[in-house]
């Protein structure tokens, strides 16, 4: 599983990696939105781990402009991971496209069981385990 986690914060980019490799997962990075976009077209993932506030272009507005494509690749699963604890926050990620929302810090299992639940909720996509 290729795994994209576009996040400001070298730390917690290095908590999610460090959890990913557990499980075999391969992992990029990306520190700010607009290079999490480049990736995105330029790479192949299964799914995005985005975080909210990021300076420059935010974590809401990567997730429209991912949403707004018109290849499969707008369609990728997207897990916002964020410390963001709004009371409308999760409401607001599920409308503009997220497929699951995390809270920092992230606990393993959690993660592990968002991926499990968008792998297993794509079609043909049954395939892709992550243990």
């Amino acid at each position: 599983m290729n795994i994209l986690f576009i996040e400001d914060d070298a730390m917690n980019r290095r908590v999610v990696r460090d959890m990913l490799d557990v499980a075999g997962a391969q992992m990029a990075e990306a520190d700010r939105a607009e290079e999490g976009l480049r990736r995105i077209d330029d790479e192949e993932f299964d799914v995005i781990l985005v975080d909210l506030r990021m300076p420059g272009m935010d974590g809401f507005e990567a997730i429209e402009r991912i949403r707004a494509r018109g290849d499969a690749k707008g369609e990728l699963p997207i897990i916002v991971v964020t410390a963001d604890t709004a009371p409308d926050l999760t409401e607001r990620c599920k409308r503009l496209g997220a497929d699951e929302v995390l809270f920092k810090p992230v606990a393993m299992d959690a993660l592990f069981e968002a991926i499990g639940r968008i792998v297993a909720s794509k079609p043909g996509e049954g395939d892709i385990i992550l243990d």
